[in-house]
Parts: structure tokens; sequence; C-alpha cells
């Protein structure tokens, strides 16, 4: 019996001298790891790809990522928003880690598809919910992206092919979002569906103006001769697809262009279209 009692002790340090040795080696294998890590994976060369208005260097030194950094050790999260605040034209940015040196930024650009005019009516300055935050309205047109980005003010070696009235922008900043006051919610979410959907449909190119200085509808210029008016609220992509179908109709039946006004915001028909006079 004590010869059994012996070699189940024994077999029970064994065990337990197992189990140490396991952890010990696993807590060896982390810290090689972490050290090779930290020694070994560090930045010598940094790649852009995708960028065409900003140059790479612009890019890197916007990314605050310098050689030498621990390839492991960069957030790629803040990275990216230091790239995207201090570059407005950069839409995105995907960061990627090339063993065992090399970090590449794939960067997207937005372009300036439209310009906020200056809005001399309505509202020049919101109020916060406690009442004393204000927010000075901006005196320069600025240029946006489709998503309603703030790009730049708008120059004279600068513009964009879209006009928008209706809008007073509060507090522009470039890389910042368009920011409007309260009252003017709706339309600037008509704006953005409009400009979202115009990019879908391959229309962009046809429209001058957006009117958004109506309180119920949207007013197009669409192929430098129709005013098209949209309904603010609703399925913004059916409506671009009624008014192009309704625009080549009467085209058609015209035999050239047409020129005048297109409603698609009456519920009784699709669309109505009044002729300019003289036309």
């Amino acid at each position: 019996m004590a010869s059994v009692r012996h070699k189940r002790k024994r077999k029970r340090r064994r065990s337990r001298f197992g189990v140490l040795f396991k952890l010990l080696c696993a807590v060896a294998v982390v810290a090689a790891l972490t050290f090779g890590a930290t020694v070994f994976f560090q930045v010598e060369t940094i790649a852009v790809t995708g960028n065409s208005r900003y140059t790479q260097e612009e890019i890197i030194a916007a990314s605050g990522v310098q050689t030498g950094d621990n390839l492991f050790r960069l957030s790629k999260r803040q990275i990216s928003e230091q790239i995207l605040h201090q570059l407005p034209y950069v839409e995105s940015v995907s960061i990627l880690r090339g063993l065992p040196s090399t970090l590449t930024f794939q960067v997207t650009e937005w372009d300036a598809v439209a310009q906020v005019e200056v809005y001399a009516q309505g509202q020049t300055q919101d109020s916060g919910q406690d009442g004393e935050t204000q927010q000075a309205a901006a005196q320069q047109a600025w240029l946006i992206s489709v998503g309603g980005k703030l790009l730049e003010p708008v120059s004279a070696s600068r513009t964009a092919p879209i006009s928008v009235t209706g809008l007073t922008v509060l507090a522009p900043e470039a890389g910042s979002m368009l920011a409007v006051p309260q009252d003017q919610q709706s339309k600037l979410t008509a704006l953005t569906n409009v400009l979202e959907q115009l990019q879908a449909q391959d229309m962009m190119s046809r429209v001058t103006s957006i009117d958004l200085t109506h309180t119920s509808y949207v007013l197009l210029r669409l192929d430098g001769s129709i005013d098209a008016k949209l309904p603010l609220t609703g399925d913004t992509g059916y409506y671009l697809r009624a008014l192009n179908a309704a625009v080549e109709e009467e085209n058609r039946r015209r035999g050239g262009q047409a020129v005048g006004t297109m409603d698609l915001t009456q519920k009784e028909y699709t669309a109505i279209f009044t002729p300019a006079e003289g036309s």
C-alpha cells in the first residue's frame, strides 16, 4: 500500500510539473513573439496607391507614420482619421501591413460635384440645446462631395458643375460634413439623396443646378432645358428614373429637345410636362 501511495504522489508531482512547464513555454513563446514584433517589424517602406489630388508625401505626412515605427503597434483607425481630417478630398483609406516592413495606404478620393452657394434667406445661426451655442453661417460658396462633405471654399480656379441654392451652411470647415439649421435638415437630406442617385444613374453631368428654396419640392435644371420638380421626400431613385423616361418620351414626341417644366409632384400623374412659352 505504501508503494502504491508513493507512486501516486510521484505521478501528481509529474502532472503539476508538466502543467507548469507548458505554462512557462507559452509565456516564453508570447514574450519571444512580442520581442520579435517590437524589434524586427519596423516600418521601412510606406507606399500610397489610388491618389491623384494629393501627393504621396502629403498623405504620409497626414498619417503621422514615420520610418522606424513598429508595424504592429500602429493604430489603423487613428491613422485613417488623421488622413481624412487633414485631407478633405480623401473619401476612404485602407491600411495594409506587408511583412516584414512595408505599410501601404490605399486611398479613394472624392470629386467636387456641387457647390453650395451663399443663402441670404432663412437662419444664419443655429442654437444648441442649451440655447447658448451659436454657429456662424458661411460667407462664401463651398464645394461638396456626393456624400455632403465640405471640401474647400469655391475659388476662381476650382468650381463644381452643379450649383446648389437654398441651404445655409453653418460653421464650415474643410473635411467636416455639411451642417445646416434645424429647419433645413429635410432639404439637406434631399440634397444628398439627389446627388447619390444622380451618380448612381449616371445623370450627374446632365444637371447644372439644384434649387432647395422651396418647402415641398426640389427643382433641378436638367439638360439645360428642363426644370424638373421632384418631391422633397420619398424615393429619389424612382423619381429620377421616371424623370429620365418622361424627358426621353417628350423629346421623341417633339422630334427634338423639349424645353419647359417637368412636374413629378402630382399624385395623379407620374410626370406632367408644361412647354415653355414659344417652344
